[in-house]
């Protein structure tokens, strides 16, 4: 495995959560050199800004084929507009390069399954960005189930709830997330499927079937949900609600209560107690236990770096290939429900 490897950004402007990479990326270690492809022109300018020495060394290409060839890269950052996704994961793969992609990835979950087959016969990475992973709050909520403090899984409720006010402006009604074709769905895949994502992680159990209902319940000019609601059986045999939308004025409201056979825990991000536990085991504490997450965490950066650490092989990548497929086949399952009105069996 390279000690070091070379990193590459495709993407294009306004490309979700691009700054957020680029100011991460000086912080990463093992990065031998960096480049960005972007048919705007515009990204290149803001890696040399947000991104320290690193970005004023960056190579800049318009074309993702062309960067490619010339550049070789071991790790691909892929953010662009979901329905234009698996046309640039599948090249960065047949290049041999690992890939962590901004979500959703696609618009059906064929092309991303494809593309999953494809990075598993070359043992490659492909890994969805599921952020939250990152953070402290969850990887902590993640040892205590995996040493029993919590015990097995039994019940799950989940929400989370973001500013409606987006969806009223006008750019954003214009724009590709306000189109089902573009984005391949709306609330749902964009947010709550980080909540799909963070039970399975944390619990260690998967999500085998879904029921669930998707509504524009604020009524504004867009195709995709602003609103949805499911309900989830998992393969250890247990229940969870699940359930989000564009409701506030600004900001967020989110939770995750877990209930195992003993104890429970809750996990409230971007609060002041961002988890909580309590465990009925005998050598528990008998109160409420906190967990304070460390100030100045990037999970961004820290998202980069496991990519770049599998890529070195130096630690497994923090999501797997199949893991991040199974986030998506769960998210279209759900609108498959929706859409007959029948519980969905994942496979």
């Amino acid at each position: 495995m390279p000690q070091t490897v070379r990193v590459a950004i495709i993407t294009e402007a306004k490309g979700n959560h691009l700054d957020g990479y680029l100011r991460g990326l000086p912080t990463c270690q093992g990065i031998e050199a960096f480049a960005i492809a972007d048919p705007s022109g515009e990204c290149l300018d803001k890696a040399r800004k947000l991104s320290g020495n690193l970005g004023s060394s960056a190579r800049g290409f318009s074309d993702h084929n062309e960067m490619l060839r010339e550049f070789r890269p071991n790790v691909v950052l892929v953010t662009v507009e979901a329905h234009r996704a698996p046309e640039l994961i599948r090249p960065a793969l047949e290049a041999g390069a690992h890939v962590l992609t901004e979500k959703p990835a696609c618009v059906r979950v064929a092309d991303f399954e494809a593309l999953a087959r494809l990075a598993e016969s070359r043992r490659l990475n492909l890994m969805l960005a599921m952020a939250n992973r990152m953070a402290a709050p969850v990887q902590k909520a993640k040892e205590l189930f995996a040493a029993g403090t919590i015990g097995k899984l039994y019940s799950a409720e989940l929400f989370l709830v973001a500013d409606h006010t987006r969806v009223t402006r006008p750019q954003w009604q214009a724009s590709w997330m306000a189109k089902r074709n573009l984005a391949g769905g709306g609330f749902l895949i964009f947010l709550g499927l980080h909540y799909v994502d963070l039970m399975q992680f944390v619990s260690g159990a998967s999500i085998r079937q879904v029921s669930g209902f998707i509504s524009n319940v604020g009524g504004q000019p867009i195709e995709t949900e602003d609103a949805f609601a499911a309900t989830l059986m998992l393969d250890n045999g247990a229940l969870a609600t699940l359930q989000g939308g564009y409701y506030l004025d600004r900001g967020y409201h989110n939770r995750a209560t877990l209930w195992g056979a003993n104890g429970w825990l809750r996990l409230d991000l971007g609060t002041e107690k961002p988890l909580e536990w309590y465990s009925t085991l005998p050598d528990a504490p008998k109160d409420i236990q906190q967990f304070a997450e460390p100030k100045g965490a990037d999970v961004y950066a820290a998202l980069l770096q496991s990519a770049i650490d599998g890529a070195r092989g130096t630690a497994p990548p923090v999501i797997t290939t199949r893991e991040s497929l199974s986030v998506l086949k769960t998210v279209f399952a759900i609108y498959q429900a929706a859409a007959t009105g029948k519980s969905q069996t994942i496979t």
